[in-house]
């Protein structure tokens, strides 16, 4: 007699293995330092998460038994922590690898309907102000409200014909446009641009420059790097600095933004998902910049937790040094003004 697939993928998985399974042993009966090796995070962030996401992983089953929101965390966590659907990391926690596939995306809407909780810009003021001041205080940049800048996430080809996800290095990537702070906790996370869009073209049409353009603070600024145009509300370096006063700029201005590459790493050695060492993601691009942006909101929920906030780039894989970028002159004579000042007032 036949024996329908879907008992042969929840209930003898589930309960017909040797090893225990999560229905088996609650979390506090294994250690921390299992937890972290395994799923990348200790159980105090476990247990955050699936209470935050309980409700959203709880949905109307037809089967016998639903695979429980503590899993389904669990089975996103590994892949986003280790980058691939290993058997083993399904053995741990007792599903199949297509059960592990759907408890990934199951976690990564869950985590992409909240990301406007967890990824915004402050609003009060108090806040600003704090947020200023703890830009000023690494290198003496006034006035920074975040500092921007674009990383590229490898992804498999949507399709032959389809080149708008090429890059310049020939890979098919999505073009991500992140703000951070001066903690590496983000403030925007735009994940979904073409691997071939220029960052440049990408900031233009963000959403990120509507929100500076129409509604948000006009008493500071982001900090770019060359590969943008100079705007009143973005900074960029002076292309050939000649006086003490712009060498000192370029040096305040490298030394702050130099933030948003070490969150970028940051990200991509907790997030192996991410950093090309196991493959690129085997999604669409839709279904990939859900994963980044996933990706983005447990960083700044592990950064909430007091994880560390800083990790050392990771040993094995190195990420290819990003290629040179075209230097971007502005024609805003509105923005060279405000630079102007800002030389004047803080850097002669």
């Amino acid at each position: 007699m036949a024996v329908p697939i879907a008992v042969l993928d929840c209930d003898l998985l589930l309960y017909g293995r040797g090893h225990r399974t999560l229905d088996r042993f609650k979390l506090e009966d294994v250690t921390d330092e299992y937890l972290v090796s395994t799923y990348g995070f200790p159980r105090r962030f476990i247990c955050y998460l699936v209470d935050l996401l309980g409700a959203s992983l709880s949905r109307p089953t037809q089967r016998s038994r639903a695979i429980s929101p503590e899993t389904q965390v669990l089975a996103a966590l590994g892949f986003y922590t280790s980058g691939s659907f290993q058997t083993r990391m399904g053995d741990a926690i007792g599903i199949s690898q297509a059960s592990m596939s759907r408890c990934v995306a199951n976690v990564t809407e869950a985590l992409v309907e909240r990301a406007p909780r967890f990824i915004h810009f402050p609003e009060d003021e108090a806040a600003v102000r704090s947020l200023k001041d703890d830009f000023y205080a690494l290198a003496g940049m006034p006035g920074v409200l975040g500092v921007v800048d674009c990383t590229h996430v490898a992804i498999k080809a949507p399709n032959a014909e389809d080149l708008s996800y090429v890059n310049r290095k020939g890979l098919h990537s999505l073009n991500c446009l992140m703000v951070c702070d001066a903690r590496g906790a983000l403030l925007s996370a735009e994940t979904h641009w073409p691997g071939s869009m220029p960052d440049c073209t990408v900031l233009q049409q963000a959403a990120l420059t509507s929100q500076f353009e129409t509604e948000l603070h006009k008493d500071g600024w982001l900090l770019g790097d060359s590969s943008f145009f100079l705007r009143t509300w973005l900074m960029t370096p002076l292309h050939i600095p000649e006086t003490p006063a712009e060498y000192r700029y370029n040096m305040a201005h490298s030394a702050t933004h130099n933030i948003i590459e070490r969150t970028f790493r940051t990200i991509r050695s907790r997030f192996r998902c991410l950093d090309g060492s196991k493959g690129t993601l085997q999604y669409s691009p839709e279904k990939s910049s859900h994963i980044i942006l996933a990706c983005c909101v447990l960083h700044n929920i592990s950064l909430q937790h007091g994880l560390d906030v800083w990790s050392a780039p990771a040993a094995g894989h190195v990420e290819p040094a990003e290629e040179e970028y075209e230097q971007m002159e502005s024609m805003d004579s509105e923005a060279c003004r405000i630079r102007q000042e800002l030389l004047l007032t803080h850097f002669s």
